[in-house]
């Protein structure tokens, strides 16, 4: 007896293309033979443009974010970095965090602490893991971050980048609070702004073109048919190739036309 999979005769065209591109259509000795793949990618000494999109109260996310900024120059990457709202992105796309699936969650707490070892990120869990991303949320923090990147005159996203590592160290390295305005006072003076610069921002979060801003970026990320956090889209000869997670670098890097060099390009594979 031979065992089938059944697939819905709408599935059939789909599935019909996708082994198509796999295989030949030429036969030898009536066997189908596999063809190698074609890398479509070319290296290229010009600058890179990627994407991040991102939200603070994903730990995921600050490990893309840190490994891209420690591949900026390597890889001679123009990084913009995109502060965007995850649980915009998570009703859209109909997703479910994996901290609301018991079994996914236990394996979250486990995945997290050896990641943080792998890419050398002070990350540790939050005494209250589920009050912190769902309770509380990031909505707050991320219109902060909005408005940082509004006013951000460094010539790319350096003020963004410092005040964005302090936000994540609060929530996911010292178990503080990213939601009161005293939080972004003291992640805004950690990150060197000054005590107006601040009090500016925090002002300037609560405005409508800053909520508008975040919704469109939001829409950007759900555009690039998001579901989750971190995302990092790479633009290729013109067109965006999109990246969920921060376990893709391997990928991405040979996307680019560059080479993986550990989490720590400084220090390439060196030993934990």
């Amino acid at each position: 007896m031979h065992s089938c999979i059944h697939f819905h005769p709408s599935c059939r065209p789909l599935l019909k293309v996708a082994l198509n591109t796999i295989y030949s259509e030429s036969e030898s000795g009536g066997k189908r033979r596999r063809q190698p793949p074609v890398n479509t990618y070319k290296m290229s000494s010009s600058r890179k443009l990627v994407e991040l999109f991102y939200d603070v109260v994903s730990p995921y996310s600050w490990l893309g974010f840190e490994v891209l900024c420690r591949y900026r120059t390597i890889w001679n990457l123009d990084l913009k970095l995109r502060p965007a709202f995850l649980g915009g992105v998570m009703n859209a796309s109909g997703n479910r965090p994996p901290a609301v699936i018991p079994n996914k969650a236990v394996y979250m707490i486990t995945d997290l602490n050896r990641l943080a070892q792998y890419f050398h990120i002070p990350l540790h869990q939050p005494g209250n893991p589920f009050e912190v991303m769902f309770e509380k949320g990031s909505l707050p923090a991320m219109r902060f971050l909005t408005a940082v990147a509004e006013k951000d005159a460094s010539g790319g996203d350096a003020v963004v980048e410092k005040v964005s590592r302090e936000l994540w160290n609060r929530i996911w390295s010292t178990d503080q609070d990213i939601t009161q305005p005293a939080s972004f006072s003291e992640a805004g003076l950690k990150a060197g702004l000054s005590a107006s610069e601040v009090e500016e921002l925090i002002n300037l979060a609560k405005s409508q073109p800053i909520k508008d801003r975040l919704k469109s970026t939001t829409q950007e990320a759900i555009n690039y048919q998001a579901f989750g956090f971190p995302l990092i889209v790479c633009h290729v000869d013109g067109k965006p190739e999109v990246f969920f997670g921060s376990d893709r670098f391997e990928l991405l890097a040979h996307c680019i036309g560059e080479k993986w060099l550990g989490p720590q390009p400084e220090k390439p594979f060196s030993k934990m």
